[in-house]
């Protein structure tokens, strides 16, 4: 098998620590398989992109010696794919409009007797699918992906740090949105198609997005696309204990000693210090150490 995966960052801002983690953990993991790494920018909600924020990214990436081995891809050239994609979902009956907006949902579902968490999921009652009425005279807002529910909605998948995995998508989430109302790609349809359509063969990425990984494979298996290894790399937490993110104002990654910064982000991902002088150097190094923690065989050597 030839070995590709990719780190997709949001260039929303500058990389933090918890991005050098996931960055440097793809990084690792395909150089241990004598694979290829991709970077793909994730501007698909481009509105929230500042202009030459990505240039930033790769900037940074570069200067931890993270250098992708084909140009970058950006998603937001890419809504002609997404469109076919979905034209293809509509045309199997597995795509359909909706005209509910988030007041809607929480209404029919307090009507239900369901008590929503805060942050957590919607999950969505299918109000507009077409045996439920359809979007009964109003104008579509968004497309949604129909998830059957009994054992069609429930999805088992291993993963390479967490082991066995599942979620019953019906009942945890529903029917999600492949278009959004404000007319940009939905993030779950994007990172499908992109995937596929760069052959990646294994995905490394942070644990907050394992919660997606479920909706991504039924999406995969409906478009006809391999379905990839997926590993979930740990968190890094601010002192209130909630992940890492530039929503909640996590700082730039300081790159004044990008050794030291990559260190610090190995240390997350559970691998031993390494003395190097230069980025190139500690990268070359720390290869065999993931191949080690990671079992993967290096010269045709088992570990």
């Amino acid at each position: 098998m030839n070995y590709r995966g990719r780190f997709a960052p949001s260039p929303t801002g500058p990389l933090h620590a918890g991005s050098l983690v996931a960055a440097l953990a793809s990084w690792l993991d395909a150089r241990a398989h004598g694979g290829r790494w991709l970077v793909r920018i994730e501007d698909v909600d481009h509105p929230r992109c500042p202009p030459g924020t990505d240039a930033v990214v790769l900037g940074q990436l570069a200067a931890c010696g993270l250098m992708p081995d084909e140009t970058p891809w950006v998603q937001s050239a890419r809504g002609d794919a997404y469109r076919q994609a979905l034209e293809s979902l509509v045309a199997s009956g597995q795509a359909y409009p909706c005209a509910c907006t988030r007041q809607d949902i929480d209404a029919a579902l307090a009507a239900r007797g369901v008590v929503r968490e805060r942050f957590s999921e919607r999950p969505y009652p299918g109000t507009c699918r077409p045996e439920s009425g359809g979007l009964g005279g109003r104008p579509a807002r968004a497309w949604r992906f129909r998830v059957d529910g009994s054992t069609d909605g429930r999805v088992e998948w291993w993963d390479r740090r967490l082991g066995n995995q599942a979620q019953d998508v019906a009942a945890a989430v529903g029917d999600f949105v492949l278009k959004r109302a404000d007319g940009l790609w939905a993030y779950q349809l994007a990172v499908v198609v992109d995937d596929g359509a760069h052959g990646i063969t294994h995905v490394v990425r942070g644990e907050d997005l394992a919660d997606n990984t479920a909706r991504q494979i039924l999406l995969q298996r409906a478009l006809g696309l391999p379905l990839p290894s997926y590993l979930h790399t740990p968190l890094v937490r601010g002192a209130d204990g909630h992940k890492l993110s530039k929503q909640n104002g996590a700082a730039a990654l300081d790159l004044s000693g990008p050794v030291r910064a990559l260190q610090a982000a190995a240390a997350v991902l559970g691998l031993p210090e390494i003395a190097a002088h230069t980025p190139a150097d500690w990268l070359e190094r720390t290869v065999p150490a993931w191949a080690g923690m990671m079992r993967v065989p290096i010269l045709g050597v088992s570990r």
